[in-house]
């Protein structure tokens, strides 16, 4: 199985031969507990040895959240890697998705009919080089509070983690108060971890439960991140439940 070391020392102990490429991570934990923040060790390495990166936002009200999130973490200009990324941006008020201007479009990844395609479009726009392209989305149980469409959603999401093999995915979710969608999730997904953040202190924690074909440590350890980078993700968090939930509550 191919890996790729993060160069981060923390998480590199974690998993010592290596992260395994062209499988499937769910990364989950409570709401405004910096699990994206965890994805973003991945996502630097992975473009630091040139690979290429779909960012699905969800939850970030603007793309330069993003960029502010990987430099805050990993010191990593997402703006040297513009020819390896794109960004595909929920729309929840649209009928389906854009064509892309830039490196980016916006796609109403609610309907379970667009999911497919707007992987497929972005995915299409990079190069399929080093390690592969990676695609990294955070905050996907805000696609379930869809009356009409979650059910749908969910095993659309849920046939990417178990079946596709073609490229890598590594997905955020809160674990509340979807549990038992996101409990299907976690049986799809090759790899599973898991964090919280301190009670009392803005101190970000996590643990790998399952890691697929590579041997890991499944101690909890303190990540190393910085407190208002994740003061920043809890502003987020409140943001996306404000305003996006109840968009797509309506659908």
């Amino acid at each position: 199985m191919q890996t790729i070391h993060t160069g981060f020392a923390w998480f590199d102990k974690l998993i010592p031969n290596g992260f395994p490429t062209r499988t499937s991570t769910l990364i989950g934990g409570p709401g405004g507990s910096g699990k994206p923040l965890v994805g973003d060790t991945i996502v630097s390495a992975w473009l630091r040895q040139g690979g290429s990166v779909v960012f699905m936002s969800l939850q970030y009200p603007r793309r330069d959240f993003i960029f502010a999130s990987l430099k805050a973490v990993a010191q990593l200009d997402l703006a040297d890697y513009a020819e390896h990324t794109a960004f595909i941006e929920l729309d929840a008020r649209i009928e389906g998705m854009e064509t892309p201007v830039g490196n980016g479009f916006k796609a109403n990844l609610v309907k379970p009919h667009i999911w497919g395609k707007a992987i497929e479009q972005a995915c299409a726009m990079l190069p399929d080089e080093g390690p592969g392209v990676l695609v990294f989305g955070s905050a996907l149980n805000l696609l379930l509070f869809s009356p009409t469409y979650s059910a749908e959603t969910l095993e659309e999401i849920r046939r990417t983690l178990a079946e596709d093999k073609r490229r890598t995915y590594i997905f955020s979710v809160s674990d509340k108060p979807k549990a038992k969608e996101i409990s299907r999730l976690e049986e799809a997904a090759d790899n599973v971890m898991i964090s919280h953040k301190a009670q009392d202190a803005f101190i970000l924690f996590m643990s790998i439960k399952r890691m697929k074909g590579v041997p890991f440590v499944s101690d909890e350890v303190e990540v190393p991140i910085p407190p208002e980078a994740l003061q920043e993700m809890k502003e987020i968090a409140h943001h996306s439940r404000q305003r996006v939930i109840p968009l797509i509550s309506k659908i």
